[in-house]
């Protein structure tokens, strides 16, 4: 899938993953229409060929209506999820129970925000010319390793992740037909502001327990492998752990 000419849509683009995605999908030659929450746009910097859009991927009002600007010159072929949350909290703590509140948050926002922007893309991208080889777009989602090794306070985390990783292969054979092509990104540790906002020794203490290489992964490492999937024509239906061999422990 060639992506010069062409626009993408990502999600959570003012910080981290989406924000290293959305710049390495520019310098590729396509316009980026980043989505994120209006506080989160308010403190990301400017980026040349970004433009960010306030909206929240589980509303399908806020959805439809941002990838209703998708310029009519440069379809939409594209679609990288990367917004979503990680609280943290046991079934039963100190505290008490788990809040049932706190658990559909995180499903509403990583799995069903997930679908929502999955749906509502792909029926735009539907709608576009297909390449020579009947391609219309890809649509890359953003899992965890937590999906497969939750650890100890990661029940709704896991739980919302291992739904987007359940997703995958149905969500490619439902848009075979329209010639978009699914696959998912199952991260480990990636140094992103919501982990260095926990201090360098928690960093420190994460990256030690990874086998090879012995650190955190890197947020442009994880917009690489988005353009590896997006590039690979043959590559369909697909979750990739990219963790440098971790398997996480119980804590």
């Amino acid at each position: 899938m060639k992506v010069d000419a062409i626009t993408a849509v990502v999600t959570g683009a003012a910080s981290g993953l989406g924000a290293a995605t959305a710049d390495a999908l520019v310098t590729r030659g396509a316009e980026v229409l980043g989505l994120d929450l209006p506080s989160q746009i308010e403190k990301a910097r400017p980026r040349e060929g970004v433009r960010l859009v306030a909206a929240d991927v589980t509303s399908e009002q806020e959805v439809a209506d941002a990838l209703a600007s998708v310029p009519s010159g440069r379809p939409l072929r594209v679609v990288v999820n990367c917004a979503g949350i990680a609280p943290a909290r046991r079934i039963l703590s100190s505290k008490g129970a788990h809040e049932l509140d706190l658990f559909r948050r995180a499903l509403e926002i990583n799995t069903l925000g997930t679908f929502n922007v999955m749906r509502l893309a792909a029926e735009v991208i539907a709608r576009t010319a297909p390449d020579e080889h009947g391609q219309r777009g890809v649509i890359i989602n953003t899992a965890s390793v937590a999906a497969y090794e939750g650890q100890i306070g990661q029940i709704a985390y896991s739980a919302s992740k291992g739904a987007v990783v359940g997703m995958t292969v149905p969500a490619a054979r439902d848009l075979a037909r329209s010639g978009i092509r699914v696959n998912t990104i199952a991260p480990g540790i990636v140094d992103t502001p919501m982990l260095a906002s926990l201090g360098p020794e928690v960093g420190a203490s994460l990256a030690a327990g990874i086998p090879f290489p012995q650190r955190l992964a890197r947020p442009d490492e994880f917009a690489q492998l988005a353009l590896m999937l997006i590039d690979h024509d043959y590559l369909n239906g697909e979750v990739v752990r990219m963790d440098g061999a971790l398997r996480m422990q119980p804590q």
